[in-house]
């Protein structure tokens, strides 16, 4: 016998079909709309867990050297939980309403004159307010103030000056009461006139680009100016934590970011700030340190009467020698990860040859004009499965002529 349906009437099952169909539809929208937000969620949870993960990494492995709350330990290593890494600025307004009418003053100053005497204009002031600054001292800066001043207002007419001086005093003596209010912090190395991290070290890459890679392969030439070099953490590169940890570590790291919220309070409260990577008695103690610059056309040619010494090239790209300007290089750093963080060492001169100049991008390169272009203006060319940015722009400014000569006879050198 047959048994009975739900529905007889052909009538009522097309209206539930019909129901169910529009309530089938109703939910899918609901579901579609509601996905973004969804994703936020999960997103959100996603991070926290991997922040959680990162503070217990940061605790086992990195207190010892940036301290419990991450702020650094003195002369051990700088802090982490800063505005400086995060490249808060604090005279940034005070600065953005000074710099117009000291530009109208400097008019008729080349750029880099101006620039010049304002640095040193700044660093006077910041002197001036240091404890240990004499009476007699504090005299002295107060006339050399006056004379630079002088001479970067020497072709306006006097009445303008002194206009434009009288507003612009009321003005640095705010930059210098929030200066003032630095003292402290100054003491343990910050330096007003380099508020960024990545700044002072000239990196064209993102703040977490730098995080991740400085943990990937650690800074073996920090022991220069510090008591023991950062650490490499990936196993990539022979230290203990998988990717995925380095990422959570990265991500904990970076979540002690403020924004604009940043207080005074906040950058008292750091122990240690970073230093610039150049070795003691180093640097501007050369007088004649010439940068070799970015002008990759003229860097050949002036090559073609500089040897190269590959073994100097060898300790230049190890870090062991500090280039003439007195900066340790970082190149081992990355290039010595096995291919994590940048193109390996190992067999690069075939690469250059057999792989690189077959791009048809670089139709017409030699291998050293590659091999220079790639140092000086390294996101000029980014090898396929390698992030822009990553790669210092400032070596143009660090190395001399005679580095890069030394630095390219070592890596002619490698496979040849």
């Amino acid at each position: 016998m047959l048994e009975r349906l739900i529905f007889e009437r052909m009538e009522d099952r097309i209206l539930v079909g019909t129901i169910a169909f529009l309530g089938i539809m109703v939910l899918v929208g609901w579901i579609a709309i509601n996905e973004g937000g969804r994703m936020v969620a999960f997103e959100r949870q996603f991070n926290a867990r991997s922040i959680e993960r990162g503070a217990a990494l940061f605790a086992n492995n990195c207190t010892s050297c940036h301290g419990v709350d991450g702020r650094g330990l003195p002369s051990i290593a700088p802090g982490l939980n800063n505005p400086q890494l995060f490249g808060h600025d604090f005279l940034k307004e005070i600065n953005d309403q000074i710099a117009p009418i000291q530009a109208e003053l400097d008019k008729d100053v080349t750029p880099e004159e101006a620039e010049a005497i304002n640095a040193q204009l700044t660093a006077l002031r910041v002197e001036a307010l240091a404890p240990a600054t004499t009476a007699e001292r504090k005299t002295e800066i107060e006339a050399e103030q006056a004379a630079l001043e002088a001479e970067l207002a020497a072709d306006i007419p006097d009445d303008q000056a002194a206009e434009l001086q009288a507003q612009l005093d009321p003005l640095n003596t705010q930059r210098l009461a929030i200066i003032q209010q630095m003292q402290g912090a100054i003491a343990k190395g910050y330096d007003p006139a380099a508020p960024s991290r990545l700044g002072m070290l000239g990196w064209g890459g993102t703040l977490e680009g730098f995080v991740h890679t400085t943990l990937i392969s650690g800074r073996p030439v920090s022991s220069s100016y510090w008591p023991n070099p950062m650490a490499a953490w990936s196993q990539t590169a022979g230290g203990p934590l998988r990717d995925d940890q380095l990422l959570d570590l990265t991500r904990y790291i970076l979540n002690w970011d403020k924004g604009e919220n940043w207080t005074m309070e906040d950058l008292l409260a750091v122990n240690q700030f970073a230093v610039r990577p150049v070795r003691p008695g180093a640097g501007s103690a050369n007088p004649d340190f010439e940068a070799v610059g970015t002008d990759v056309t003229a860097i050949l040619t002036a090559l073609a009467d500089v040897p190269g010494d590959p073994q100097r090239g060898q300790t230049l790209y190890s870090g062991t020698t500090p280039a003439e300007s007195g900066q340790p290089l970082p190149c081992a750093g990355c290039h010595n990860t096995g291919g994590a963080v940048a193109p390996a060492l190992e067999g690069m001169w075939t690469r250059i040859q057999n792989e690189r100049l077959q791009d048809p991008a670089l139709a017409g390169y030699t291998a050293e004009q590659y091999l220079v272009d790639s140092i000086v203006l390294p996101n000029d060319y980014v090898v396929a499965n390698f992030a822009a940015g990553v790669m210092p722009a400032n070596f143009g400014e660090i190395l001399s002529l005679q580095d890069l000569a030394d630095l390219v006879a070592y890596l002619e050198s490698q496979d040849q």
